[in-house]
């Protein structure tokens, strides 16, 4: 698949998110089978754009033929559509203006109803079938800071919420135009009687939330400015998915790497922070491993090293012994003896469904030779490494695709991580969207919790988040290079790392009570109908 032009910014048109679902929130003024017709079109439509990623990993780099891996695709947007069928769906039933005969509440639904009910499903995808919240609406945001501030109280979510909320307004304000007789005779339109407590409600919301975006970054400018820092170097060694797996790539590997860590060493780093899967061996095995960690030995002033590689842990069973693999990250530090030790490791958790493992491995036992990556298990720790409470610098550690997952973020700052570092490795996607759509939700994750984020992927992009969403030290994909840069270690917890992300489930819970009151007089009434028909 050929790759998009340099620089090519895949989100740059942050501008149309306010109006581009406002033609599908007047679509579910549609009979209710149209209206869901209408949502699933438009996801089968829209998702392959976004996710045509899948064809690289799963041709490319997975040997899947080119039907298969396109047929993956088919199937994994025909799955996300599913979700943008309900949301049509439901508003159908929600807005029949039969069933809401009281303009001001017909209004309440037609504005409130929307927000509630994408939100609510995108906080249901996140977690249905393992999760996949991949790219919601409030991701496209990322490279606007001032915008992203009220993330640290409802999450993304809440970032979604306002712009779908700004949709419907949007819809209901188009609708009025459709009514030219009105307008004409300088009366007040149809769709819009009634509706000015929603629409005011609605603007009262969305000031207050821009209100709190100002002043939430003026006091992180604050916080930020007087801050200790720890300084941060970030190598990305551009290994290409296809050797770095292979015998004679296993000391070049390490050798690039090295290298590129004695580029920023004059810097008197900190931290040292190296992708995931850096390592292309078994560092528990492979002399290769002690190289690695002479690195953070070589003085007393060595910076400390994070390094991703793969891992194993041999268990004692009633079945005898068994092997496990993990997906993990190493800290490597200089020890009291001068030689280089382990002080933190951490295993990744939210693993890669197909990719890393096969779920119900029994029912799908023939798609095991699809897991891409390898055979992993899940980790079980949450903190941050090292894991020495009150010591100033602790990495709550993110491994590749745990970026997307707002809650593996959170605990890790709950439970002390002055910072955040997402360790990945997107040679798999190639040159398409999903590495700047990897860079975007990670830069969600800095927000949502106010702490700085280092990123480190082995082919880009890798660089420096700050608290506020701001982006410095960003490299170009598929090129060698090595950054650093002092980040600020912030001490304030946000709401949502102390309360939990669950504004999203909060929309989730309300879809019922809203959808129930219309379902329930569509039952009446065809019952109605039927006894009238019977008689």
């Amino acid at each position: 698949m050929p790759g998009p032009p340099e620089g090519f910014d895949y989100l740059g048109q942050w501008r149309l998110l306010p109006f581009c679902l406002a033609p599908l929130i007047l679509a579910a003024r549609l009979r209710p089978r149209w209206a869901g017709l209408a949502g699933l079109c438009f996801g089968c439509l829209t998702y392959p754009g976004q996710l045509h990623w899948i064809v690289v990993v799963l041709g490319r780099y997975g040997g899947l033929p080119d039907w298969a891996s396109f047929g993956a695709l088919a199937l994994l947007a025909a799955y996300m559509a599913l979700y943008s069928a309900a949301f049509c769906l439901l508003l159908a039933w929600m807005l029949d203006a039969r069933e809401r005969r009281d303009p001001v509440r017909r209004a309440l639904v037609a504005v409130w109803a929307p927000p509630v009910v994408w939100t609510g499903l995108d906080a249901l995808r996140g977690v249905l079938l393992t999760g996949f919240p991949w790219m919601d609406l409030g991701y496209g945001l990322f490279r606007q800071p001032l915008l992203l501030a009220p993330a640290d109280l409802g999450g993304h979510h809440l970032l979604t919420f306002a712009l779908v909320l700004t949709n419907a307004a949007l819809a209901l304000g188009l609708r009025a135009l459709a009514d030219p007789a009105a307008l004409a005779k300088r009366q007040c339109p149809t769709a819009l009687r009634g509706s000015w407590p929603a629409l005011t409600a609605a603007a009262c919301l969305l000031a207050t939330l821009a209100v709190y975006a100002v002043l939430r970054n003026a006091a992180t400018k604050d916080e930020i400015a007087d801050a200790p820092r720890l300084k941060v170097g970030v190598a990305q060694g551009n290994i290409e998915q296809d050797v770095k797996w292979t015998e004679g790539m296993m000391r070049e590997t390490v050798n690039r790497y090295l290298a590129l860590s004695e580029q920023i060493a004059g810097a008197e780093l900190d931290l040292v922070v190296w992708p995931e899967t850096a390592l292309p061996f078994y560092p528990q095995d492979d002399p290769l491993g002690g190289e690695v960690a002479a690195l953070a030995a070589k003085t007393a002033q060595s910076p400390k090293l994070l390094v991703g590689a793969p891992l194993y842990r041999v268990e004692e069973t009633a079945a005898g012994r068994m092997v496990r693999h993990f997906n993990g990250a190493l800290l490597l530090g200089r020890g009291e003896d001068g030689r280089g030790r382990v002080e933190g490791l951490y295993c990744k958790q939210h693993l890669v469904p197909f990719g890393e493992y096969v779920p119900l491995r029994r029912l799908f036992f023939f798609l095991g030779p699809v897991a891409t990556i390898g055979d992993f298990s899940p980790g079980s720790a949450s903190g941050p490494i090292p894991d020495a409470p009150g010591e100033r610098g602790r990495a709550g550690v993110l491994i590749c695709y745990e970026s997307i997952f707002p809650a593996v973020a959170r605990r890790a700052v709950a439970q002390g991580a002055d910072f955040l570092a997402n360790l990945t490795n997107d040679a798999w996607y190639g040159r398409s969207a999903a590495p700047v759509q990897s860079l975007a939700m990670a830069t969600l994750r800095a927000v949502e919790n106010r702490r700085a984020l280092v990123r480190s992927a082995n082919t880009g992009i890798s660089g420096f988040i700050d608290p506020l969403g701001r982006i410095s030290g960003e490299t170009r994909l598929f090129t060698e290079e090595a950054v650093a840069e002092a980040i600020p270690l912030l001490r304030s917890q946000s709401l949502f790392t102390r309360m939990g992300h669950g504004f999203g489930f909060f929309c989730a819970a309300l879809i019922l009570p809203l959808a129930a009151p219309a379902l329930l007089a569509r039952i009446e009434r065809r019952r109605a109908e039927k006894a009238a028909g019977n008689s």
